[in-house]
């Protein structure tokens, strides 16, 4: 019998939905989710992805019990990053008491070794809540603002900017304007992001993305 290849589903949802695997359903964060109005479609062919929202991202959710159960979490996010998609993707990962110890590492392999986003949650009521930011918040954009401007209204990558240390939500909304990508972000040099955030925090930014973790 021959084996499917499983691959990203390049479906946009509608604004207000997202599509969300069959794997989640029943869920306290699908419960959240239509609690606060998002409407959910499921699907069993989000093989390696666990949620479509509507402004073309996709996400992966690597829970405590994934980390913490050991590294096989590893070929699932390898087997998203090299999906075929034309979605931007990004990891939501559990960040408790419990991986805490495991949290360094995995960092490093999400965004180093794979390039990819990484945005840290509490748990299931966290994602939900940026989820729905997400969705809704991409529902009322106005489609003639500047796509630059358009961006600050992404939760989810505010909120993953607003985790580098010095950096609240002012100094996150100015990098998002002058940097188009987070991966432009990473690799701006201190020089490049004093006149934007000021040297302390130009230094932690650039710490945050290039010192090594132990």
């Amino acid at each position: 019998m021959e084996t499917k290849t499983p691959v990203l589903l390049n479906i946009v949802p509608p604004c207000g939905h997202v599509i969300a695997s069959e794997k989640w359903r029943g869920t306290p964060l699908i419960q959240s989710l239509r609690g606060a109005g998002v409407k959910i479609a499921f699907d069993e062919g989000l093989d390696v992805v666990d949620f479509n929202l509507p402004n073309k991202r996709c996400i992966l959710y690597v829970s405590e019990c994934d980390i913490v159960g050991g590294n096989s979490y590893k070929r699932k996010l390898v087997r998203y990053r090299n999906a075929n998609s034309s979605f931007q993707e990004m990891v939501l990962v559990e960040r408790t008491r419990l991986s805490e110890q495991y949290f360094a590492a995995m960092q490093t392999f999400v965004v180093f070794d794979l390039g990819l986003t990484l945005l840290p949650v509490a748990g299931q009521t966290e994602a939900s809540h940026l989820i729905t930011q997400t969705v809704h918040g991409d529902s009322r954009q106005n489609p003639f603002r500047k796509r630059s401007v358009c961006r600050l209204y992404d939760p989810l990558v505010l909120a993953m900017v607003q985790q580098i240390p010095g950096v609240g939500k002012v100094k996150a909304t100015a990098l998002l304007q002058h940097f188009s990508s987070i991966h432009q972000l990473c690799n701006a040099g201190t020089q490049e992001l004093e006149p934007i955030v000021g040297v302390a925090t130009a230094q932690h930014i650039h710490r945050f993305f290039h010192s090594p973790m132990s």
